[in-house]
Order: structure tokens, then sequence, then C-alpha cells
């Protein structure tokens, strides 16, 4: 990747690990659905100004259906998804579980875009998928309030988002190459926000939620949305979609950093193994780590 990529990289996992602590801070009394409603249609309101005062409206316009669409996969539902996650488990657990995202994306691309994997990536699905369940088996990442199957269907809802993830982004491959960041950005909140806009006001909080929340959201959705997903489309423009995709590697060290700082959250080994097992695993589905040659024979 070129200098600039890095740069993108780098300060792209440190703003999207922050989006798991503003997430856990607005949900608590927005709710799942309207927090992440909120949060997409901030982000459209700070980005549809710009769109249009660099007169690419028409580019939008042009392209509006798998935009559109791709922002429910890629916004709308993980969005909704991982704020249902963050009331039952940490946000670093929710974080490490994002890691699976290229894991994930590795199988999308085999069944969708015939990217057949080689042995190599077989058995990184396999090691990737074994960290997941190993991870999944740690009590220490779930919140004490939370009661009965919780917290795994927390975890089903932190894989399931990372499916969307992975299925947007082979349809950004597949569609929107060549499309300006900005206009793709924009048109995923836009979107996610129609998406999920009749359902939010459905299951909006009876009471008004505290300005310490709508002040999460609107970190959230200026900072962690708007100006990230600029970042994301113009990495996966400048380095591909599995390089972007490798950004969750990143996540989860500000993720945990900042919930055990900012929100007391609790951080045992066995959480930080089976991370590196999840790790390990993605980076040798991804191809962006290789078995020695003996192995990837056998394999």
């Amino acid at each position: 990747m070129s200098t600039a990529s890095i740069v993108d990289f780098m300060l792209l996992a440190a703003i999207w690990g922050s989006s798991f602590l503003f997430t856990r801070i607005a949900v608590v009394e927005f709710g799942a659905v309207p927090t992440a409603a909120v949060r997409v249609a901030i982000a459209t309101a700070f980005l549809l100004p710009l769109v249009l005062m660099r007169r690419q409206g028409a580019e939008l316009r042009r392209h509006a259906k798998p935009i559109l669409l791709i922002g429910l996969f890629n916004s709308g539902l993980p969005f909704v998804l991982f704020a249902f996650a963050v009331l039952s488990i940490t946000t670093g657990l929710s974080a490490i579980l994002n890691a699976t995202v290229p894991l994930f994306g590795a199988i999308v691309a085999w069944l969708w875009l015939k990217d057949r994997p080689s042995g190599t990536r077989v058995v990184g699905l396999a090691i990737g998928f074994l960290g997941v369940a190993m991870l999944a088996g740690d009590k220490a990442g779930f919140r004490p309030e939370a009661t009965g199957l919780a917290p795994l269907w927390a975890v089903l809802a932190c894989l399931l988002a990372t499916t969307s993830y992975a299925v947007a982004a082979s349809a950004t491959k597949k569609h929107l190459t060549g499309i300006p960041p900005l206009v793709t950005a924009t048109g995923s909140q836009l979107g996610a926000t129609l998406g999920l806009a009749i359902p939010a006001l459905l299951l909006w909080p009876a009471k008004m939620p505290s300005l310490q929340a709508w002040g999460a959201l609107a970190i959230a959705g200026v900072v962690c949305t708007a100006l990230a997903y600029i970042l994301y489309f113009r990495l996966i423009e400048s380095a591909g979609p599995a390089r972007a995709l490798a950004v969750t590697f990143l996540i989860p060290v500000f993720a945990v950093f900042y919930g055990t700082a900012f929100l007391h959250e609790p951080l045992t080994a066995w959480m930080l193994i089976c991370g590196a097992v999840i790790v390990c695993g993605t980076a040798l589905s991804t191809g962006l780590l290789k078995l020695p040659g003996a192995l990837r024979n056998r394999a």
C-alpha cells in the first residue's frame, strides 16, 4: 500500500474502534434500531451537502439503485446488529468478533465472485471459525446484567453483521467500482437511513434520551460513519477490498483500549488468545499470510 493508504488505514481503525464505545453509550437510552437510524441519518445530513457542493449529485442519481441497496448491508443492518450486541456483551468482545469480516468476506467472494480459496485459505477459514467458537464460550466478555441466552444471541448478531459487511464489500467491488468514494459513502448512508426510518419511528424510546446519548450519536454519525466511510471506500479504490477489509484486524486494538479506559470493561488473557487465533485464521483465509511450503502442499 502507498503511504497515503497506510495513513487512511490506521486512521480508519482508530475511528471505527471508537464507534463501539459511542454505540454503547447511546444504545442504552435509544435502543438498537433508533441508535443505528440516528447514526446513519446524521451521517447522511453531513455527507449529502458535500456531494451537492462538488456537483456529484448526478453521479449519485445515476447509480442510486445499487448504492442505496448496498447501504442497507454495509451500514443499516450491521449497525443495528452491533448496537443490539453491545447491550449484552462488551465492546471489546464485539470488536474482536468484528475481526471476522475478512473471514466471511473470503467465503462470500468464493460463493459469489467465484474466487475459489486455496488450501491455505481453507485452513485459515477453519482456524478463524475455531477462534470464534473458543471466544463465544468466554463469559468474561458477557455483561453482568445480560441473562439467559442474551449473550449468545449477541454473539450471533455480531457474526451476522460481519457477514453483512462481507456481502456489501463484494457487491461494492462488483457494482460500484470507479464511483467516487464520497458518492458511494453518501449513497450508502442514505440507503441505510431510508431503510431504517420507519422501524426506528415505531421503536422510538418513550423517554427522551439524554444529551450525552445524543452527543455520542453525533460523534458516531459524523466521525465514525460519514468521515470513516469516505476513508473506507477510498481504501477500496486505492488498495482493493481485501486490504480494506483487513482494517478490522486493528479495530479491536483500539476498541479494547477505549472500552477498558472509558467503560472499565474486563479484558482477559483468553480473549486475547482467541482474538489472535481469529486474526491468524483471517490473515490466512484472505491470503495476507502464507503457510510454510510443506504445510501448504499438504493443505
